[in-house]
């Protein structure tokens, strides 16, 4: 009797153990803006170009990982390369990305990113406009999330209710979907914004340039690191941030 239940603690830990190999890695949460060709108006790094972005995306498909968005954190631990994929402001021009997405998708490979939008943005001439944002929810592969109501920085705001919690009810009635995230502008936070961040979403982003690798130390999920990809960044250099070399 005891040496069958040795066995069956030995196959159960067997069956749990790459999970718990999964909630251990370290986990990249990149972070882009314009999906386009740089045509010398802005900042070159804030761009990233369409064939580039492809390629990315294919190396991503094609070294097994899995796409997640913040609604799916807890699959985090059970897949064995996670990655989140995030775009600051809704710029119009990441409907460029949704188009690559539509093309690599597959049965295996199941792209989505997470767009974090201004809500007041939202249909200017550059910017992604309501039908934009509906369709791309639709579609399965975008969750659009939180930049603020009009980007400002936060360690300066006096009206948090406005810009937090109001661009996220504006933005949930837009997709009817949950809004659960947010992207602090320009990366400026402070206790005080941390704390009023938590009134209303469940996690906050930064631009803390390392991969999460979840140390459960305070308020971790409200200061979560994403890595820029910038329009100088090579396939080679981008496997080695994804891979975490």
């Amino acid at each position: 009797m005891k040496k069958i239940l040795f066995i069956m603690l030995f196959v159960g830990f067997i069956l749990q153990s790459p999970s718990q190999t999964y909630a251990d890695q370290k986990i990249p949460i990149l972070i882009y803006h314009s999906i386009d060709d740089f045509h010398g108006h802005g900042a070159i790094d804030l761009y990233v170009s369409p064939k580039n972005f492809e390629e990315q995306m294919t190396y991503l498909r094609n070294h097994g990982f899995t796409l997640l968005s913040f609604e799916q954190w807890k699959e985090r631990s059970k897949v064995k390369k996670p990655i989140f994929i995030t775009f600051d402001d809704g710029y119009k021009n990441n409907l460029n990305a949704f188009t690559i997405f539509q093309k690599l998708k597959s049965d295996r490979f199941k792209p989505i990113g997470t767009i974090f939008a201004i809500s007041e943005f939202i249909g200017r001439t550059n910017r992604l406009s309501e039908t934009d944002l509906k369709k791309m929810v639709e579609s399965g592969m975008f969750s659009i999330q939180s930049h603020t109501a009009t980007h400002p920085d936060l360690m300066k705001v006096k009206d948090y209710e406005y810009e937090l919690k109001m661009s996220k009810e504006k933005i949930q009635q837009i997709t009817g979907k949950p809004v659960i995230a947010l992207a602090y502008p320009y990366s400026l936070y402070n206790k005080k914004v941390v704390e009023e961040t938590k009134k209303y979403y469940s996690f906050g982003l930064t631009t803390i340039p390392k991969l999460y690798t979840g140390q459960s130390i305070p308020n971790e999920l409200f200061l979560l690191p994403r890595i820029y990809i910038k329009y100088s960044t090579t396939l080679e250099e981008f496997a080695n941030i994804v891979e975490g070399r």
